[in-house]
């Protein structure tokens, strides 16, 4: 039986480790071609390597999702390599915040760029050949924290909140040229950059509260995002456009206060 994304390109920001990883991984089991691209490259035995040994090969380009030259270099290339693109995930992302009075300005726009502009630059250069093909899937990855508050999360909030809805506007502008935009946002899951926070980083104080605010009480796994991301990105979502999908363990959807 063919895969959900047989004979499909997907191009996939963020694809050296995590949750962009894990999305190429299931992007290849379903018959996708994948393309990544990361500002690293994958190390040893991850999601990354066994997503091209899935597909019989990939493209990994090396590249910072602020930098608009590179990315059309890379989108121009995967595009020569495939002949098309059909699915672009937004997964580049990093952590950052602060209360706004003790945070510094380059601070601010180090996540902000990455986060949210990058998102733009990425969609700028896909958008255009999915318009021409009249088809295509855009899945951008914010997170709980683009939904609602989080103490200290100034920049990343405010990065998160903006994929939101910058996803909102690209349904409407897009939609009637045949390319849906969703954005998925995920809880706490357990990627390395979640570990550099929570495990070895400053927020391992308050970790088992935070994972106690999941109604699953525990925290996701990369591959419960990706599978989200294929679906969105899959024809089974054909009627699916302009959607906020929280895959958050039940984070967003209340408190267990007792009355």
């Amino acid at each position: 039986m063919a895969g959900r994304l047989e004979g499909k390109v997907a191009f996939i920001t963020g694809a050296a480790s995590g949750i962009g990883a894990a999305c190429a991984l299931r992007f290849a089991q379903e018959g996708a071609r994948i393309a990544g691209m990361d500002l690293a490259k994958p190390s040893g035995d991850s999601d990354w390597d066994e997503a091209v040994a899935f597909a019989g090969g990939g493209v990994f380009e090396s590249g910072d999702v602020r930098d608009e030259a590179r990315i059309a270099e890379i989108v121009a290339a995967v595009k020569d390599q495939f002949g098309r693109i059909d699915v672009l995930v937004n997964s580049a992302g990093v952590a950052g915040g602060g209360m706004i009075h003790d945070l510094d300005a380059d601070e601010w726009d180090r996540v902000v760029d990455i986060n949210l502009k990058g998102t733009f630059l990425a969609s700028k250069h896909v958008v255009k050949g999915m318009v021409e093909q009249q088809s295509g899937s855009i899945v951008n990855v914010a997170s709980v924290e683009g939904i609602e508050g989080f103490m200290g999360g100034s920049s990343y909030n405010a990065s998160k909140g903006g994929v939101v809805v910058l996803t909102k506007n690209m349904a409407i502008d897009y939609g009637r040229s045949g390319v849906r935009t969703n954005v998925i946002c995920p809880g706490f899951i357990d990627t390395p950059m979640f570990r550099s926070v929570m495990v070895d980083g400053p927020a391992s104080v308050i970790a088992d509260k935070i994972m106690d605010a999941h109604q699953l009480g525990r925290f996701g796994k990369p591959v419960e995002i990706a599978n989200a991301a294929l679906f969105l990105a899959s024809d089974e979502a054909s009627f699916v456009t302009g959607v906020t999908f929280p895959v958050d363990g039940g984070y967003t959807a209340g408190h267990r206060f007792s009355l």
